[in-house]
């Protein structure tokens, strides 16, 4: 059973940290290098186009730019793709924004 915090394709694509934490301390890293370094890229890329043509990816990136630095907020939205792509890959359907980016 899946958790649904952590999908295959975004851990894959080196989109989420491996550091294992208890009690909100740093317990180690699990096998950090692991996962597709071009898939990694390929959702960086993806997040920066869906930036530019997507205003509702805009909006986002802006709110997360406002609060973190530029390279946090781009891999957050890589991040968002990346979890769209993994339900869009598992349910058959069509790519839809108005889902992905929800107020």
């Amino acid at each position: 059973m899946l958790r649904l915090g952590i999908l295959p394709t975004v851990s894959y694509s080196r989109l989420v940290a491996t550091e294992r934490r208890s009690n909100q301390r740093k317990k180690g890293e699990a096998n950090r290098k692991n996962g597709n370094p071009y898939l990694s890229w390929a959702f960086s890329e993806g997040a920066h186009f869906a930036c530019r043509f997507q205003p509702a990816a805009r909006r986002f990136f802006d709110r997360k730019r406002a609060r973190t630095n530029d390279i946090v907020a781009i891999r957050a939205l890589a991040h968002k793709l990346a979890r769209a792509c993994y339900f869009i890959l598992r349910d058959r359907v069509a790519y839809d924004s108005s889902l992905l980016f929800r107020n």
